[in-house]
Formats: C-alpha cells, structure tokens, sequence
C-alpha cells in the first residue's frame, strides 16, 4: 500500500474497508462510518495528546550528535516526568528513513544527554544498543518547558514535510501522554459525533499513552508495543456496561483503546483506574471486552498489525489486505481506515468450505 504522505487528518476522500463477522467485504466512504455502528454500540476512542517526543541534542562524552525519542514511563501523573522510556539514534532526522539511521555514540549507564535545554542522565541500557532508561534533571515545570519548546512530533520519511504539534492532536486530545498520536482518533470531528449521537451510539474515553510504531531495527522492532500506561475512567466503565445491557457492541477506535480495555479485564470484571498495559495481543488472544476495532490500515508484521490478527485470521486478513491494494487504501497514520467485526469463527467458516471443496474433489 502506498504511505499517506500529506498530514491531513479529516481527508474528504478517505476510505473505510468495513470486515463483517462473517469475513465479507465493503468499501466506503469513511464519512459513512456511522451507518456501520448499531444503536446501543459505544465507541470508545483515546483522548491522549501527543507529546513533541522527539528531541535533538549531543552525547556528551563524544560531543556526537544524537535524537532522543521518548518511548514510555510508567504513569502518566504530570509530576513523574523525569524516567522514560528512549529510543536514541545516531545524526540526522526523520527524513532519513528509520532503517537507515545510524546507531547513537556507545552508551552505558552514567552518560550525559545534552538536549537543548535538558540534561538527561542514561539510567541503563535495556538489553539493547538503541533502547535506555533515562532521567532528567531539574525540576518538574523545567523538564516540561524543556520538552514543550525544544521537542518536535516523531515523525517518518514518508511524510513530506515537518509536522506542527497540532497535527498530531485528535478533536479530543486531554493530556500530553501519547509519544506518538493515536491516530485511529484523527477521522474523530464534531460532525461525526452528532451522527453517532443522532444514530444513538454512545461515545466515551479512555486515556492511553501511545507508544512509538518503528525503531528501525529488527530486534527493537519485535519487542513492540513496549509497556504503555493508560487511565480507564468509571463513566468508560458505566457506559460499556450500559451498551452491553442493551445488546449492544464496544467499538475500539485503535489498537490503543483495545489494548487498555483488554489489560483493565484480565483479572476478571472490567475496573476503572490507572493501568500499564504490557501484553501482547494477536492470535491467540481471546478478547473480553472488544467487539469491534476501528484502525489504520497496517502493514503485515507490524505489532499494530499482528493486533488485528486477535479480531479476525489470516485467511480473512490477506483478503482485507488485497482489497486494500487493489482498492488504493493509503497506510500509515494519516492513511485510510478499515474496521473489522470479531470473527471468532472466521478460520473455521474457511477450514470447513475447504474440507467442502476437497470432499466435492
């Protein structure tokens, strides 16, 4: 698929692939997203904004030019904003592909971060060159100043020009959490919403900090979505209880909101609260909570992409994804939209028309 370079976030154009249960296929115009929620749905959407985590700056030892990306913490409580989470690369920027960037300067516990006006101090490297802990100094106010004046939006090559923050923010967008934009929430305008409301689906949010989509390497890569903290306010909780009452779906919109929800079920009821997600879901994931994922169209093998895989099997995925080729479906998080309906049965509605087939053979 080809990658949405142009950072428009309500396209008039954009498109919706829509996966029903049963594995069938629909193109339209996501415009028409509402006509596909049933009275009585909730569509639950993350209200993150998205920091400006990526920062330039030097190694101190070696006087070596280097990118900082903030990648996670473990709260998302404004005060603890010393400990994250990086990825740091060595010179040059987002108009070099991922792939391509050089490794940092060789780190290791005790080494100095110049970052415009932050000093960050490498805490550990965590099992990988690129991957550390850190910790800036100075007071609570100083770090988000620093951040807020000297950060820039991570951003990748195919985007053809800088983003601006407000970019990244969705209509919704509370809090600074997100260290890349929950992106799912760009097609989220006040149009929009009155249509859900007038076709009597509710509407609720959560608060996930949506962690970064590629490092560049292979190895970093694997271990995504790193640990990603979220709060699930009760109202969330009140509403999603309210749509099951009433026979209706919860509708995810994005990966993040599925895998805040599905953390905040894993020891039983859903609860309300502060969270940090730090499963995996794909497969072999049974979902608890979510019915219905709304998302970007992701490329196979991606984490957001092995998600999906927990909604639907491969067999029915591989079609989505021919679709989406032959349909000219953009990628990448100013791209299209798909949605897709759990289909528990889905591999075995196709193993049975196989076991058809070879019979009638």
């Amino acid at each position: 698929m080809k990658a949405a370079g142009i950072p428009l976030q309500r396209a008039p154009d954009a498109k919706l692939l829509v996966v029903d249960a049963g594995g069938g296929l629909r193109h339209a115009a996501r415009a028409r997203l509402a006509d596909f929620l049933n009275p009585g749905d909730v569509l639950v959407a993350n209200d993150a904004a998205t920091l400006p985590a990526s920062l330039a700056g030097v190694h101190a030892a070696t006087r070596r030019a280097i990118e900082v990306r903030l990648a996670g913490r473990h709260s998302l409580d404004v005060n603890d904003v010393r400990d994250f989470t990086a990825v740091v690369f060595g010179e040059g920027d987002w108009r070099t592909r991922t792939e391509d960037r050089p490794p940092p300067p060789a780190l290791q516990a005790g080494d100095a971060l110049l970052l415009g006006p932050l000093r960050a101090q490498v805490l550990r490297l965590l099992d990988h060159p690129r991957l550390v802990a850190l910790r800036f100094e100075g007071e609570v106010d100083a770090i988000w100043a620093g951040i807020a004046r000297h950060g820039k939006p991570i951003q990748y090559a195919h985007l053809q020009s800088p983003l601006a923050l407000w970019d990244v923010w969705t209509r919704v967008a509370a809090l600074p959490v997100a260290f890349e934009p929950p992106s799912a929430g760009f097609l989220l305008d006040w149009t929009l919403l009155s249509a859900l409301k007038a076709r009597g689906v509710a509407f609720a949010t959560l608060m996930h900090a949506a962690g970064i989509s590629s490092t560049g390497d292979a190895a970093l890569d694997a271990r995504l979505p790193l640990d990603e903290a979220y709060h699930l306010p009760a109202t969330t909780v009140r509403a999603i209880a309210m749509a099951r009452a009433r026979g209706g779906r919860v509708v995810a919109l994005g990966t993040t909101v599925t895998r805040a929800l599905e953390h905040a079920t894993a020891g039983g009821a859903l609860r309300h609260g502060f969270g940090v997600a730090d499963q995996r879901l794909g497969p072999g994931t049974q979902l608890r909570v979510v019915d219905t994922i709304i998302s970007g169209t992701h490329e196979p093998g991606t984490s957001h992409y092995e998600l999906l895989r927990a909604f639907a099997g491969d067999t029915v995925l591989r079609r989505a994804a021919l679709e989406l080729e032959r349909g000219g479906y953009l990628t990448h998080e100013f791209g299209d939209t798909v949605l897709i309906r759990r289909q528990h049965a889905a591999e075995t509605v196709n193993q049975h028309h196989a076991q058809e087939e070879q019979v009638a053979q």
